[in-house]
Parts: structure tokens; C-alpha cells; sequence
């Protein structure tokens, strides 16, 4: 099993910047695709980034040019560097990330961390 821990999270003025960081541990064969996903008040999880084990990344087109992931393989670390950053940005971040047990594809399973919230002020 694959624990994250997420933090970084607060309260920035629209136009500021934040920091995320999600920290994974636990055993696995391999950590393979890492994610964002963020919750705001009554709507669905949906997508903020992800990035695969060999640097690959998508965005939603909503913080496409405003938010950078990245990822520290040796640390098992995702980052999610945001700026310009807008009131519609204000949700629950969550971590995500899918792993090995075993070598084979079968072992496959995922993770979510606890959330962050980000709340950005007008």
C-alpha cells in the first residue's frame, strides 16, 4: 500500500502564488502516474494535472499556463507550483497516484490522499 501525504495548502489573494507537495510512501514496485485532482462545493472531483513517471504531463485547460507540476522521483514527491491564481481556483486539492504491488500490470492500484484546501480571496 501507497500513503500521501499532501500539504502547502492556505489562503492566497487573487493573482498570488502556491506550493503543493504530496509526499508518498509505503511499499510498492513502482510509483507510475502522479495527480491532482481538486473538489470545490458542490461539484465533482475533476482533474488538475498529472505527470507519468518519465516527466509526461496534461493539464485541464483551466490552469493550463498558470500551474506546473513536477515530480521528484527519488523522493516519490508531486509538486504543484500554481500562480496567477483565481478565486475559481478555491477547492480541496487531492493527491493521487497510481502503483505497482508486483511487477505485472495486474498489481496495479491507486491512491488518494487526505486534501488540501486552497481557498484564493478576490
Amino acid at each position: 500500500q501507497v500513503q500521501l501525504v499532501e500539504s502547502g495548502g492556505g489562503l492566497v489573494q487573487a493573482g498570488g502564488s502556491l506550493r503543493l507537495s504530496c509526499a508518498a510512501s509505503g511499499s510498492a514496485f513502482s510509483i507510475n502516474t502522479m495527480s491532482w485532482y481538486r473538489q470545490a462545493q458542490e461539484t465533482e472531483r475533476e482533474l488538475v494535472a498529472s505527470i507519468t513517471v518519465g516527466g509526461s504531463t496534461n493539464y485541464a485547460g483551466s490552469v493550463k499556463g498558470r500551474f506546473t507540476i513536477s515530480r521528484d522521483n527519488a523522493k516519490n514527491t508531486v509538486y504543484l507550483e500554481m500562480s496567477a491564481m483565481k478565486p475559481e481556483d478555491t477547492a480541496v486539492y487531492y493527491c493521487h497516484a497510481e502503483y505497482r504491488l508486483r511487477s505485472y500490470v495486474g498489481s496495479t492500484r491507486s491512491s488518494w490522499g487526505q486534501g488540501t484546501q486552497v481557498t484564493v480571496s478576490s
